[in-house]
């Protein structure tokens, strides 16, 4: 049984999926957001997924993280975002 937080030895691989409401401007305004944050993000660990319905898009990232302080900058501004319903 571990009893201690085990936390990330950075740098490491960090998935990071955004979920909102679809539109033309969202993945752009995501893909952004990443960049400034994670100016090394490799565009084929990237992915996107429609709803259903067409109604909402999901796209996961994969970035390598290099300190916490910049994956809470980077989930901040994505949740800051007035199209973004969710940051996992």
């Amino acid at each position: 049984m571990v009893t201690e937080l085990q936390l990330l030895t950075f740098p490491v691989d960090y998935p990071i999926k955004v979920v909102g409401r679809a539109g033309s401007l969202l993945r752009a305004e995501i893909d952004a957001i990443m960049a400034r944050h994670a100016p090394d993000i490799d565009a084929t660990r990237t992915s996107e997924r429609y709803s259903e319905n067409g109604n909402y898009l999901s796209i996961s990232y994969t970035i390598i993280a290099r300190s916490e302080a910049q994956v809470t900058a980077l989930a901040a501004e994505l949740a800051a975002q007035p199209h973004v319903i969710m940051v996992i």
